[in-house]
C-alpha cells in the first residue's frame, strides 16, 4: 500500500506540474501576441502620421500667412517655433524692446539670425539693383514701403509686385513719411500717424490685391527716437497699434547710409561690421530710396560677411 500510495502521489505531482507549465506557456504566448499586435498597429499608423506632419510643415512653408504669433500666459510674444525663414513680427518687436531695456531677450537662444530690411522705397533706381542682388545671393529681406513712393507710377507699382513675387516681405513705413505732418512740433500725433498707416495699407492693397495685409510697421525716424522725445505720445500710439495687431520694429544694426554725409560702399561696409558685432539677432537697417546706390554696391559684401559669420536669413511678417 505504501508503494502504491507513493506512486499515486508522484503521478499527481507530475500532473499538476504539467498543468502549471501549460498555463505559463499560454500566458507567455498571450503576452508575445499582444506585443506583436501593438507593434504591427504602431508600424501601420506611423507612415500616416509622418505623411500628415509633412503636409502640415509644407503648408506652413508655402503659406507664410499661417505663421501665427506665439504668446505666453500674459498674451505677449513668446519664442517662435517657425523655422521656415519667416519670423513672427511680434517676436522681433519684443526681442528689440527687451534688448533696448538692457534685458536678456526671451529669444536669445544662441542661433544667429539676420533680418535685412530696407526703408523709404521703392525707387526705380536702387530697389531693382537690391532685388537683383538678393536673388543672386538667394536671400530674402523685408521692405518697409512708403505709400507715396509705391504709388508714384506704374514702374514703382510693378517693383512692389516684384518684391512680393520674389518672396520678400512688405512692411508699412507710412504713406507720406512727412515728419512735420506726423510729428508736429516734435510731438507724436496718434490720429495722423494711424491715418497715414491706413492710407498706406490701401495703396498696398490697390497694388497687391484686396487680400494683402501686413502687421509690420516702422516709424519714420524710428520708434526709439520718438519714445525719447515724446514718451506719452508714443505710449498712446502704441496702445492703438496693439489694439489693431500691428507690430512696430526698429533695428539694432545699421550701416549709416542715412546719417551724416553720403558714404562710399567701403565706409558703409565698415560701419556695418562694427554695428553687427556681438548681435545674435541682427535687425539690419538700410535704405533703397533714391541716392542710395552705394548701399546697393555694399550689399553683396554685407551678405557674404553675414554668411561667413554663420547667420541665417529671415523675413519679418
Amino acid at each position: 500500500m505504501e508503494k502504491g500510495y507513493s506512486h499515486s502521489r508522484a503521478s499527481e505531482y507530475r500532473s499538476k506540474r504539467n498543468r502549471r507549465r501549460l498555463v505559463l506557456a499560454a500566458i507567455l504566448l498571450f503576452i508575445v501576441g499582444c506585443i506583436t499586435l501593438i507593434t504591427i498597429m504602431f508600424s501601420d499608423s506611423k507612415p500616416a502620421q509622418t505623411q500628415e506632419l509633412a503636409k502640415k510643415t509644407d503648408s506652413v512653408a508655402h503659406d507664410p500667412s499661417k505663421v501665427k504669433a506665439n504668446t505666453d500666459s500674459k498674451g505677449k510674444a513668446a519664442l517662435p517655433k517657425d523655422e521656415t525663414g519667416v519670423e513672427d513680427g511680434a517676436f522681433v518687436e519684443k526681442y528689440l524692446n527687451q534688448q533696448m531695456l538692457g534685458q536678456k531677450p526671451d529669444g536669445a537662444n544662441g542661433k544667429k539670425v539676420a533680418y535685412l530690411s530696407f526703408d523709404d522705397g521703392p525707387s526705380v533706381t536702387v530697389t531693382p539693383q537690391i532685388l537683383d542682388i538678393l536673388k543672386k545671393q538667394k536671400v530674402k529681406a523685408t521692405f518697409f514701403i512708403v505709400g507715396k513712393e509705391a504709388n508714384e507710377n506704374e514702374r514703382t507699382r510693378n517693383i512692389v509686385k516684384r518684391i512680393v513675387k520674389e518672396g520678400h516681405a512688405v512692411g508699412n513705413h507710412t504713406y507720406s513719411h512727412n515728419y512735420r505732418y506726423l510729428y508736429p512740433h516734435r510731438k507724436v500725433n496718434t490720429e495722423r500717424v494711424m491715418q497715414d498707416i491706413e492710407r498706406n495699407n490701401q495703396v498696398l492693397k490697390s497694388i497687391l490685391g484686396p487680400d494683402f495685409s501686413t502687421r509690420m510697421v516702422r516709424f519714420p525716424g524710428g520708434h526709439m527716437t520718438w519714445e525719447r522725445r515724446d514718451p506719452q505720445g508714443m505710449a498712446a500710439l502704441d496702445k492703438v497699434l496693439l489694439q489693431k495687431d500691428y507690430h512696430q520694429v526698429d533695428w539694432n544694426v545699421l550701416n549709416k547710409d542715412a546719417e551724416g554725409k553720403p558714404k562710399k560702399a567701403a565706409a558703409l561696409i565698415n560701419q556695418f561690421i562694427k554695428s553687427v558685432k556681438g548681435r545674435e539677432k541682427a535687425i539690419i537697417l538700410m535704405h533703397d530710396t533714391y541716392g542710395k546706390e552705394e548701399t546697393a554696391k555694399a550689399l553683396p559684401q554685407i551678405i557674404e560677411y553675414l554668411k561667413k559669420q554663420g547667420y541665417e536669413f529671415k523675413i519679418m511678417k
